[in-house]
């Protein structure tokens, strides 16, 4: 194995070894007072149930899923041997990362509390260095998998022709990102059931209805709301972007080792090692930019927002460099064209992070105009809302096509030439990479929200004063933003990580005929004629399965992957709307049967509030999940590759715009909120404040539940289709 492999464990471990001084940092600091670790305990107990009891769910869908694999791989011999145990590998590493993001969160809450008790500065640094053990963590584990996989495919597949042991090996790695998948959606749509069945119901009841402040100890929802974040917004968080980085790295190799056939075996490995080195530095910087996060007491929003930037725009400037610096060592001959491909996914995650920091933060005109709304009613607010979401899309998404145009363009030599298509390709999953190679600090951002979130929770439980109280709003406030622009962040990068996957797909396919199906001389019906496929490139698949616009079964695959985006929204929000009514039938039900609650003298039940959520959410995620695994191997088996093509593309388009919407709409609605609290509008308790309380409601499951959940959808259905390839090659009715 070459040295400068190496790089690869060695910044992994780096990462975690920090993500643990962090932790240990973290743990230092005093926990608080008495009702303080009471009331942590409670929401750590929470969340560790309820993280208890959804991996036991998915476990046993694992071992279901696990078993079906082994068989089309031993049995049916349409799959690679490797892939039952790389799919476990990626669903218990990504589970890893969840439980210890979400470890570290629920033991930072009342230590931020506490520490806002002394200073804002304080308070910031340890919410955000307790929010980089989730990042480092996310980060560290995924190359760790990557490096362990690629040592042992690299000793157990045997040297072959045509550069297909490179080919062999990444397309295999490639399917450790269908247990990460797996794996992120229970996370994601079973941590954002949760919190937001406890949200909506304490904000109802307790904020609407019976009139007491958000965290209010009377309430006896606020214990499972509190969980709720850490379970939504850390766990399902982590193991969503675990899964992007993963699939973005091993994506873009598998492009890379087929870009470079023929390039030379050096070549080609170097065109493999290059994600993975970027992503290895990147990492590096994110934890030098994790240090450099910090502000002055009595911080405005722009300020705070400015001292998280400096950490994470310092992290991105750096990696620019070293990232030419890589592809000129490694001897690409178009390293600048490459290069060029890097800074524009990385200009165009920082981009979308901005464009949501506009749409959603209280400092700017649009979620401005929605607080103003609230002056005529919830309706009024919930239409502006609506508005500002649909209009926040258009950014985003603009950015995206600028992005694809250019990585493509620059990876190409400026092309749209037949002839260099898979280099271009290459282009863009590279960009995708560059997107995420500062995830580390990028993820601590997001991470940090619930933490602050938390902490606010905690202070007001707690009853901390108003000095205090002052300074974790703002913490919180805060957390919204980076919150909503992490989730923008998140969508963004599946995109580009899902057309990378599209794209690896067809490798799929090919490795299909070549190695599994062991018919490498069958003959592939391509641009110039008949073709062998282990000699068949991208564009002659692309010919042999007609995929064009006028094949009808591209286009009902492609209205099918609509479909499939709003069903499953549509389920998922239905799914908060249940599990929801249960929760607020149970606090109007304290409220009347417990006396002493509203005066402050009794305790209410918060074990039974956290039991109804936990519960609301095991059953109602398992619908939506099963149809993301099963609608692609449904379409595989009847209409092929062509159907499944125009799946992925219905999928990838309409799910970026949707989620874009839901997650802003959401952010925007939630800002709006906090702006009217900070005293605009009425302040609290204003006929204001509880239009606006209401339209947060609204927006709850948009932006922590359904949005951020699609794009995992995405791009599970990628790796369903690329997983399940031999399926739709081999079996396909039409």
């Amino acid at each position: 194995m070459p040295v400068i492999f190496w790089l690869v464990p060695i910044s992994s471990v780096t990462a975690l070894l920090f993500a643990y001084y962090f932790f240990k940092q973290m743990l230092g600091y005093d926990e608080g007072t008495d009702m303080m670790k009471k009331i942590a305990k409670h929401v750590r107990d929470g969340a560790g149930a309820y993280l208890r009891q959804q991996y036991k769910v998915v476990l046993l869908v694992f071992l279901i899923l696990t078993a079906i694999f082994s068989v089309m791989a031993f049995g049916l011999g349409i799959q690679n041997k490797w892939v039952p145990f790389a799919f476990l590998s990626g669903g218990a590493f990504s589970g890893l990362a969840g439980f210890f993001g979400m470890r570290a969160a629920t033991f930072a809450s009342s230590r931020v509390a506490n520490a806002c008790r002394e200073s804002l500065n304080g308070g910031l640094r340890l919410a955000f260095r307790s929010g980089a053990v989730m990042g480092l963590v996310v980060v560290g584990l995924v190359l760790l998998d990557i490096s362990i996989w690629f040592v042992i495919l690299n000793l157990a597949i045997p040297e072959a022709e045509f550069g297909f042991k490179l080919l062999t090996i990444t397309a295999t790695m490639l399917t450790f990102g269908m247990g990460a998948s797996t794996q992120a959606l229970f996370a994601r749509v079973g941590g954002g059931i949760y919190t937001k069945a406890a949200d909506v119901g304490a904000d109802l009841v307790g904020k609407v209805e019976a009139g007491i402040p958000e965290d209010d100890p009377r309430n006896p929802a606020t214990i499972a709301d509190n969980v709720g974040d850490n379970v939504g917004d850390v766990a399902g968080m982590g193991a969503d972007l675990f899964e992007s980085f993963a699939g973005s790295i091993l994506a873009t190799a598998l492009l890379g080792a087929a870009a470079f056939v023929g390039y030379g075996s050096e070549m080609q490995f170097n065109a493999v090692m290059a994600p993975m080195l970027i992503a290895a530095i990147g990492t590096l910087l994110s934890i030098a930019g994790v240090f450099m996060v910090r502000t002055r007491e009595g911080a405005t929003q722009k300020e705070l927002l400015k001292s998280l930037g400096l950490g994470v725009n310092t992290s991105a400037a750096l990696i620019i460099v070293f990232s030419l610096g890589v592809l000129y060592f490694l001897g690409f001959e178009n390293f600048w064209g490459l290069w060029g491909s890097i800074v524009v996914g990385l200009l165009a995650g920082i981009a979308i992070g901005q464009s949501t920091e506009y749409f959603t933060a209280s400092a700017y005109a649009p979620t401005r105009r929605i607080a103003k709304a609230s002056e005529t009613g919830p309706a009024t607010i919930i239409i502006a809302g609506i508005g500002t979401g649909l209009i926040s899309a258009a950014i985003p998404l603009g950015i995206i096509v600028v992005a694809i145009t250019l990585s493509y363009l620059f990876a190409s030599g400026f092309t749209f030439d037949v002839a260099n298509l898979n280099l271009g390709l290459y282009g863009i999953g590279i960009a995708a990479v560059g997107m995420l190679s500062t995830l580390g600090i990028t993820l601590a951002t997001d991470a940090y929200g619930p933490i602050a979130d938390n902490a606010g929770g905690n202070a007001e439980m707690a009853k901390l004063g108003a000095e205090v109280r002052k300074r974790t709003d703002a913490l919180d406030s805060l957390g919204n933003t980076t919150a909503a622009t992490g989730k923008g962040f998140a969508i963004g990068s599946a995109a580009l990580t899902a057309l990378a996957l599209l794209a690896a797909y067809f490798e799929e396919v090919k490795m299909m005929f070549v190695k599994f199906l062991d018919m490498p001389e069958f003959l592939i019906h391509g641009k110039d004629g008949a073709v062998e496929a282990q000699y068949a490139n991208f564009i002659d698949f692309i010919y042999h399965y007609e995929i064009h616009l006028m094949n009808p079964k591209v286009l009902v695959g492609v209205f099918l992957g609509v479909m499939s985006v709003f069903l499953f929204s549509g389920m998922t929000m239905n799914a908060v709307g249940r599990a929801a009514q249960k929760m607020v039938d149970e606090v109007r039900r304290q409220f009347k049967t417990i006396p002493g609650i509203l005066e402050g003298t009794a305790e209410p039940d918060y074990a039974r509030c956290v039991a109804i959520s936990t519960k609301g959410a095991q059953r109602e995620m398992m619908l939506p999940s099963f149809v993301a695994l099963l609608i692609p191997v449904i379409v595989g088996l009847i209409f092929g590759v062509a159907g499944v093509t125009g799946l992925l593309i219905g999928t990838i388009t309409s799910g970026f715009a949707l989620a874009i919407f839901m997650a802003n709409a959401g952010g925007a609605w939630d800002n709006a909120k906090k702006y009217i609290e900070e005293g605009n509008h009425g302040g609290k308790g204003s006929d204001c404040h509880k239009a606006a309380v209401i339209g947060d409601t609204v927006g709850d499951p948009f932006k922590d539940t359904s949005g951020p959940s699609l794009n995992i959808l995405i791009k599970l259905m990628v790796m369903a289709s690329v997983v399940t390839v031999g399926v739709a090659v081999s079996y396909s009715l039409l």
